[in-house]
C-alpha cells in the first residue's frame, strides 16, 4: 500500500518561519516554533525518552556545502510540515571526516543515519554503523554500497535507462545505440543499456565511449556510423553535454535517430531552448510536487533548492511514517523499510528492494519548444 500521499500538499497551505540549520553537530527544529539546540554538551546529547534520535550526515562545510545545506534545509522543512514531535534530527558534518561523524552520531545515541551523500563516505562508516545496529539511508546513487543495513535512496541511472528504453520499444523502435562517457558512470550506463534493450526485445547495434571534448565525441560517432544504422541513441551524460552532442550526432550518421537521455537531464534548464533537443525522451522522477516544494523552499530559505534535496525531505517523510510504530530508544525496525507496496514522497512512489536500492516509478518526458511534456506517465503501482 502506498503511503504519505497527501502530506506535502496539505502542508503547503501553511507558511512557516525561515530557519537555517546551524553548523554540525546540531539539532534541526522539531516544529515551526522550536529553536535549534546549541548542540551536545560534553560530547553527549541529553537524555530523550519521547523522541527518536536520527543522525543527518552531510557535507556542511567545504566545497560540497551547498548541496549538503540544501539537503539539510529540506529535512528541516519536512519536520516543520509534518510537525513530527517524536523525531529529533541532529546534523553531523562529513566534510570533517565521515567516520568520525558517524562514531559521534552513534555515541550520541542516534538509532538511524540519514546520509551520507557520497558512496565513499558510506563505505567508510558502514562497518561502524552495522556493528551498532544503526541502519543507513544514504542519498548516494551508488548501488554497489547497498546491503548489510545500507539502503540507497538516490536516483539510480539504470532505472531511468530501463524506463526510457521500454518506452522507445513500445513506440516500435528496435535498433539502439549509445554514447557513454568514460568512467564509472559510463560503464554502469553501458551495462544498464545492454540489459534493458535485451530484456525489451531490442538490439544494441552500436555503443561507444568518449572522453571530454567534441573531437572525442566525433571520433566515437564515426566509429558508430561504420557499425550499423540505429533508430535511437542514448546519451548517458548531462543535459548540457547532450545539447552539445546532438548536433554532432545529426552530422555523423544519426540524422533521424530519436535522442534518449537519463535522469541527469532533469536538472538542465536549457533543454527546452535548444532546437536540436526537440523530440528527445528521457526518464526521470516526476516534477509535479517538486515545483510546489521549490516555491515553498525559496520562501523559507531565500534560495533555490538543489534538485536532489527532495531526497532529504522524503527521507524524513519515510522516517516519520515508520516512527508511528517504533518505540523511542529501541533498534530501528528495518523490516518496515521493505514494505512491498512502497512509499510516496515528493519524487513519487518508491520502495526498497531486497538489495537495499530504492526502486522508483518514473515518467518519460519529451523535450518540446519551451517546455517538457509527459510522453508516458509514471505507473501508478509497482509491477509486483
Amino acid at each position: 500500500m502506498l503511503m504519505l500521499g497527501t502530506m506535502f500538499l496539505a502542508a503547503c497551505q501553511t507558511m512557516v518561519p525561515k530557519t537555517m540549520p546551524p553548523s554540525s553537530p546540531s539539532q534541526q527544529p522539531d516544529a515551526p516554533t522550536t529553536r535549534p539546540d546549541d548542540g551536545p554538551i560534553g560530547g553527549v546529547l541529553p537524555s530523550d525518552e519521547t523522541r527518536h534520535r536520527i543522525a543527518l550526515l552531510l557535507p556542511l562545510s567545504g566545497k560540497d556545502a551547498g548541496v549538503g545545506q540544501s539537503l539539510a534545509n529540506a529535512t528541516t522543512l519536512a519536520l516543520m510540515d509534518t510537525k513530527a514531535s517524536n523525531i529529533r534530527i541532529t546534523s553531523y558534518d562529513t566534510a570533517r571526516g565521515a567516520l568520525a561523524a558517524a562514531r559521534r552520531a552513534i555515541a550520541d545515541g542516534n538509532r538511524l543515519i540519514l546520509g551520507p551523500l557520497f558512496g565513499d563516505d558510506v563505505v567508510a562508516i558502514a562497518s561502524a554503523a552495522n556493528a551498532a545496529k544503526v541502519p543507513i539511508i544514504s542519498y548516494s546513487n551508488d548501488v554497489g554500497i547497498a546491503g548489510n543495513n545500507v539502503f540507497v535512496m538516490g536516483y539510480v541511472p539504470a532505472q531511468s535507462i530501463d524506463r526510457v528504453v521500454r518506452h522507445a520499444r513500445a513506440q516500435g523502435i528496435t535498433r539502439f545505440a549509445a554514447l557513454v562517457p568514460a568512467g564509472t558512470y559510463g560503464q554502469r550506463a553501458s551495462s544498464a543499456m545492454l540489459a534493458s534493450v535485451n530484456a525489451a526485445g531490442g538490439t544494441v547495434v552500436a555503443m561507444q565511449s568518449y572522453a571530454a571534448g567534441n573531437a572525442a565525441v566525433t571520433t566515437a560517432l564515426k566509429k558508430m556510423e561504420q557499425d550499423s544504422a540505429y533508430e535511437a541513441i542514448l546519451i548517458a551524460d548531462s543535459g548540457a553535454a547532450a545539447i552539445r552532442i546532438v548536433p554532432l550526432i545529426r552530422a555523423n550518421g544519426g540524422t533521424d535517430a530519436r535522442i534518449l537521455g537519463t535522469e541527469l537531464w532533469n536538472t538542465e534548464r536549457t533543454l527546452t531552448t535548444s532546437p536540436a533537443m526537440r523530440g528527445a525522451w528521457f526518464a526521470s522522477v516526476s516534477d509535479g510536487l517538486y515545483r510546489q516544494y521549490a516555491t515553498k523552499y525559496r520562501a523559507q530559505f531565500g534560495s533555490d533548492p538543489f534538485r536532489l534535496s527532495t531526497l532529504g525531505y522524503d527521507s524524513v517523510l519515510l522516517t516519520s511514517r515508520i516512527a508511528r510504530d517504533w518505540r523511542p530508544g529501541t533498534v530501528f525496525p528495518m523490516d518496515k523499510l521493505r514494505d512491498s507496496g512502497g512509499f510516496i514522497g515528493l519524487d513519487g512512489a518508491f520502495r526498497f528492494g531486497r538489495n537495499g536500492v530504492a526502486e522508483r516509478l518514473m515518467e518519460v518526458q519529451q523535450v518540446g519548444v519551451g517546455q517538457l511534456t509527459i510522453a508516458s506517465p509514471a505507473p501508478k503501482t509497482f509491477a509486483d
